[in-house]
């Protein structure tokens, strides 16, 4: 299972295991969880980044709307 660190805004590191990637509409979304235990906290990340950007940028996903339809995707 691939493993990804990322910096918060604060400077923190955190470190997810990636469970499962997709593209819809053109935008990359990653199921992330903190580690690789069954009961583990799950998360979906939304690549923001550009072009020109050096690293990639996620945001996590906040909106109810996009986490339930980007959810239903994952769960198939």
């Amino acid at each position: 299972m691939k493993s990804l660190e990322f910096t918060s805004d604060d400077g923190e590191i955190l470190a997810f295991f990636v469970l499962e990637e997709t593209k819809i509409n053109g935008v990359h979304y990653l199921l992330v969880a903190e580690s690789e235990d069954d009961e583990a906290e799950c998360y979906i990340l939304k690549d923001l980044s550009k072009e020109e950007d050096k690293e990639a940028v996620y945001e996590f996903v906040e909106s109810d709307e996009e986490l339930e339809s980007i959810g239903k995707i994952f769960e198939e």
